[in-house]
């Protein structure tokens, strides 16, 4: 009796399915497939965490198993006591091929161990650590990653031939450098920089996406880190690129390695219509100390917007050749914008062995507020 009532049971939800009206029927489906999702949700959950549960026990076992075979095979290697160059130091594979590196997992564990030591370490012994990997093949499953499609598996292969120096064909990374993926671009043009053996700068010629600042704060990082790179002369990308985050990163770099020679490229973007640009290209110049574009600076001053002109009082006062001393003063009294004033009086505390003067002139002279300016603007504490 008991049975026949169970088989009746789903023909009776049918029924009712079918008889009730077309707003309960729809409920009903939702009903079924919220529930059907949320199992699927738990049950996608408990898997992922007894998986991970899983992996982070036997790591636990195999990572200070591979720690000690580094340290013993690699890190106090006798014949790295004796100078002798990496690649011609032995190593003694057998105990790393008893792990379990048949297994993608452990040899993954292994690669991250590997990097891991060798960003602590410098010179032959990073060397070591890099033929440690080479030799162990790990290389392979690294060019497997480059060949994903998912952008993450891409990240993490770049990451791990930017840790180890190992090199790779320019067709290869350049053109991820355009990718659409945010994090695959810039870590892509990160790894160009470090491993391209020709030309280091060559993204810059087919990057068509504006280097966002953060993009910048990275590139800047890895650039003026990177020990041996060849610095090419940043005028070229100056006067030729139609990117123009590109120009106004380059003028950043010209900057911090003193590239005098890109002063004439520099000039011309004087000229440019992006007032954004121009204004880079006039802190670029009060920076470089051009004092031989003063003058023009000057000329052009009245004709630019306001954060144009702030940047010319302040290469002016950088620049610091006390030709232009009663311009300054001009500026100082008259301007009718607050910033305006306090840029050309900071421009005047900075040209202070030719302005002596005219400063405790307007000391004497000056109105409350613009004694304030002034007197802020002397104060040695106080950094622009």
């Amino acid at each position: 009796m008991a049975l026949l009532q169970l088989s009746a049971f789903p023909s009776t939800i049918e029924s009712i399915f079918r008889n009730a009206p077309l707003a309960i029927q729809i409920a009903m489906v939702f009903i079924v497939v919220a529930i059907t999702g949320t199992a699927l949700a738990y049950y996608s959950i408990l898997r992922s965490r007894y998986r991970g549960y899983r992996r982070d026990k036997k790591l636990s076992v195999l990572l200070p198993e591979i720690d000690n075979l580094i340290i013993d095979e690699v890190l106090t290697n006798p014949d790295m006591q004796q100078d002798i160059p990496a690649d011609q130091v032995p190593l003694n594979l057998e105990p790393f091929q008893r792990l379990p590196l048949d297994r993608p997992w452990a040899r993954q564990a292994l690669t991250d161990r590997i990097i891991h030591f060798r960003r602590n370490v410098r010179g032959n012994m990073g060397n070591l650590l890099r033929n440690l990997y080479i030799q162990l093949e790990l290389d392979k499953d690294t060019m497997k990653k480059m060949k994903s499609r998912r952008w993450e598996k891409k990240v993490q292969a770049l990451v791990e031939l930017t840790s180890l120096n190992m090199s790779i064909a320019d067709v290869t990374i350049l053109p991820l450098t355009n990718s659409r993926n945010r994090e695959l671009r810039a870590a892509a043009r990160h790894a160009y920089i470090k491993l391209s053996k020709n030309e280091p700068f060559k993204f810059f010629d087919v990057v068509t996406d504006p280097l966002l600042m953060w993009d910048q704060v990275e590139l800047f990082r890895i650039i003026t880190t990177t020990e041996g790179i060849a610095i090419p002369n940043f005028a070229r990308w100056i006067t030729y690129s139609g990117n123009k985050s590109v120009v106004s990163f380059c003028l950043k770099l010209v900057v911090h390695y003193n590239q005098l020679a890109a002063v004439p490229a520099i000039i011309k973007l004087l000229d440019t219509r992006d007032h954004y640009l121009r204004a880079d290209a006039i802190n670029c110049l009060g920076k470089l100390k051009v004092a031989e574009a003063e003058d023009q600076l000057v000329r052009i001053y009245t004709s630019q917007p306001l954060h144009c002109q702030i940047e010319i009082l302040k290469a002016i006062g950088r620049i610091s050749s006390g030709r232009n001393i009663d311009f300054l003063k001009t500026e100082f009294l008259h301007s009718t914008d607050f910033d305006l004033r306090k840029s050309a009086a900071k421009s005047l505390v900075k040209n202070e062995w030719f302005a002596k003067q005219v400063i405790d002139e307007l000391l004497a002279t000056s109105s409350p507020e613009n004694l304030r300016i002034l007197k802020h603007c002397m104060n040695p504490l106080i950094k622009y």
